[in-house]
């Protein structure tokens, strides 16, 4: 059982180059993608990505919030889930909050781009695997952990 769950997750996120995000295509099925690094988390509660506003995943969490996030520790083979609801967030402050320099790459227009969108992913539950063994967690409103059990 981890000790300090949300420092032990923190710490296996905080150093992953990829994130995994889920959404649900219209058929039902998950549909996962490599992503760049949460730009901004609060604990392991709140993560902010960039992406397209145009993108097919956009499309997909506007009409079903459910959502996953995935990462793995390929050098000690060991992974968090989270699962909970993607946002998808347009407004300036949101953009403005995690915008980058040298973003114009992927959003020529800047900041305003109309292409350019945020996503809020907001964790309700998790499960970590490591050394052969998992553990699931909730996660409270107010960003308590609660292991739920161990396999």
């Amino acid at each position: 059982m981890m000790k300090d769950v949300e420092q032990t997750i923190g710490n296996i996120i905080d150093k992953q180059g990829i994130a995994f995000i889920s959404s649900v295509d219209a058929d039902g099925f998950p549909n996962t993608k490599a992503m760049l690094p949460p730009r901004k988390r609060i604990g392991i509660k709140i993560f902010y990505f960039t992406t397209n506003t145009s993108s097919m995943r956009v499309a997909q969490y506007r009409k079903n919030t459910k959502a996953c996030i995935y990462f793995c520790d390929k050098r000690f083979f060991r992974g968090v889930m989270l699962k909970g609801i993607m946002q998808v967030l347009e407004d300036s402050e949101s953009k403005e909050m995690i915008w980058r320099d040298g973003d114009t790459m992927y959003y020529p227009l800047g900041v305003t781009d109309p292409d350019y969108c945020v996503l809020k992913f907001i964790a309700d539950t998790g499960r970590y695997y490591t050394n052969f063994n998992s553990q699931d967690f909730e996660l409270r409103a107010d960003f308590d952990v609660l292991p739920l059990n161990i396999l």
